[in-house]
């Protein structure tokens, strides 16, 4: 035998289980997430221009809306097709409009800075009734047991429908990072679909841990020559559970979209664990 050869072969293997072992180093130190989905748009429908979009939910063929701002807040059902509002209810110009959930017969809306929240009649918008709320009210979703609240942070608080009583929360963190400035939200199949402000991403979270499952990114979703106003962010989820049908729209957006989420090729993408 050679023994030259041998003694390179060696030293080949040796360096390659050098590397190996780097590389997974590497892996351990860095962490990895899944890169994030992409969309298909199916429909593209008409929307309010003006409407400052806060909150959104499709339930029993009908879409309802709370929109924002001092003087401008208000709750809204629209026609999906044309766009057309078909019933409003205006809010107080000292109250700014935030997330809004269904709940049985009622609808429930947020305020941002004024600590309570309103409960309506779904059928009649007549107001029912106030509820104090202790947190900044942001987005609002329901999962068939509990209101689910957003303020702005990373956290998400499960709250009981009839008194806003905490009964607890998550942190939610992608790969050991909080992720905050979550805002409207929406209850999609078992997780927590949740706008995250001044980003066109959707982040998809798991209610148990508050972990960050996946994301879908929307870049591009509405031609830049329609966005002018820096204001006009992604901000509104709505899903039609009875067809599976998936809503989005944002702040100021002349449009709405019905849209399919295509799945990100599998592929690993390296993300920086906190130090």
């Amino acid at each position: 035998m050679n023994f030259s050869v041998l003694n390179s072969a060696c030293s080949v293997c040796s360096l390659r289980r050098i590397a190996f072992f780097a590389f997974c180093l590497a892996v351990a130190t860095a962490g990895w997430a899944r890169a994030a989905d992409g969309y298909r748009v199916v429909n593209a429908y008409p929307h309010d221009p003006n409407a400052f979009t806060q909150g959104l939910v499709y339930i029993d063929g009908h879409l309802y809306e709370s929109t924002g701002l001092n003087g401008r807040s208000s709750l809204r059902m629209v026609d999906l097709t044309s766009g057309q509002v078909q019933q409003k209810f205006d809010l107080a110009p000292q109250y700014f409009g935030e997330g809004l959930a269904s709940w049985g017969s009622t609808l429930i809306q947020l305020t941002w800075q004024n600590h309570v929240a309103f409960v309506y009649d779904r059928f009649s918008f007549r107001q029912l009734r106030t509820i104090p709320c202790p947190w900044e009210g942001w987005g609002l979703t329901e999962d068939g047991k509990s209101l689910i609240l957003s303020d702005g942070s990373s956290t998400l608080r499960f709250l009981d429908p009839d008194t806003f009583h905490e009964r607890r929360e998550i942190t939610v963190k992608d790969h050991g990072n909080t992720v905050d400035k979550l805002n409207e939200l929406e209850y999609i199949h078992g997780e927590i679909y949740a706008n995250i402000w001044y980003t066109d991403r959707i982040a998809r979270i798991s209610p148990a841990t508050g972990q960050v499952l996946g994301s879908i990114d929307l870049k591009g979703l509405l031609p830049a020559n329609q966005n002018t106003n820096p204001d006009s962010v992604l901000n509104g989820i709505a899903y039609d559970a009875a067809h599976d049908r998936l809503f989005v729209t944002g702040k100021l957006w002349p449009k709405l979209f019905e849209i399919k989420v295509v799945p990100a090729k599998a592929k690993l993408v390296p993300v920086e664990k906190p130090k």
